[in-house]
């Protein structure tokens, strides 16, 4: 037997920002591959509706309400929690800006957020993960196309998600004698809400699908899939690296 097959039965797997966007997308995915899920999110109305998408798959929901930037309450939400396999460090957002007029305010929201806040989640789930050196467990951070590229008007979440970048190599590299995969996962724009408030702007809708050689956002299982893969044991010889979903944007 060659292939290695997408098999998460019996793993717990949690995935922050789970209530919305690619966060929910993953949370379906990774349960449709037959894994338990632990949905940490602040909205407890995001939570209940995924609970029912989790049960028509015939999987099982865990409910974390919880703001993943308040480190305390985190700390001991997760305290409860006795085993986790999968970390998919989704949480995460964006606020476009020109350079010269980024505000304080945002650049420290998108840093806190999208950058400690993963550090954080990823920490706390490490020194799980240790303590059941029997399980392999796997990290796979939410990263991005603009984790590999610089873009106009993004510098600060550009800045996040290079961090991003380097600290999964840096986790890959440390935590691999340790049975601990850690790696990315970067898409370009994706049909998610968010994205599709940004594409209300024509102009740079335009900007964006010309910048994609696909011509096309990526679908929300497209980067749940790819999770999926690197959570697996068919991802088994991969750490520290990046998957690209970005229909060949940073190709170029």
């Amino acid at each position: 037997m060659y292939l290695k097959k997408i098999n998460l039965k019996g793993k717990y797997a949690l995935v922050t920002g789970a209530g919305k966007g690619l966060g929910r997308a993953c949370s379906i995915a990774l349960a449709e591959a037959g894994a338990t899920i632990i949905g940490l999110s602040r909205t407890s109305s995001d939570l209940d509706r995924l609970e029912k998408d989790i049960k028509k798959v015939k999987s099982k929901l865990i409910k974390i309400n919880c703001d993943v930037m308040n480190y305390s309450e985190l700390q001991e939400k997760l305290k409860k929690i006795k085993i986790i396999d999968i970390l998919v460090n989704n949480a995460g957002t964006n606020i476009p800006e020109p350079f010269e007029k980024i505000k304080q305010q945002s650049m420290n929201y998108l840093v806190d957020l999208n950058l400690k806040a993963a550090f954080n989640v990823a920490q706390l789930v490490v020194k799980k993960m240790i303590k059941n050196k029997k399980r392999a467990g796997s990290i796979i951070n939410m990263s991005s196309q603009l984790g590999h590229v610089g873009m106009s008007g993004r510098n600060i979440y550009n800045m996040t998600k290079f961090g991003i970048e380097g600290l999964t190599k840096g986790m890959g590299v440390e935590l691999a004698t340790k049975n601990i995969r850690v790696n990315t996962v970067a898409p370009t724009f994706v049909e998610t809400p968010m994205v599709k408030k940004f594409f209300k702007n024509k102009k740079f809708k335009n900007l964006a699908l010309g910048n994609i050689p696909m011509g096309k956002a990526a679908k929300e299982s497209d980067v749940a899939t790819a999770v999926c893969f690197l959570a697996s044991d068919a991802a088994a010889m991969i750490t520290g690296s990046s998957i690209l979903i970005d229909g060949g944007w940073t190709a170029k």
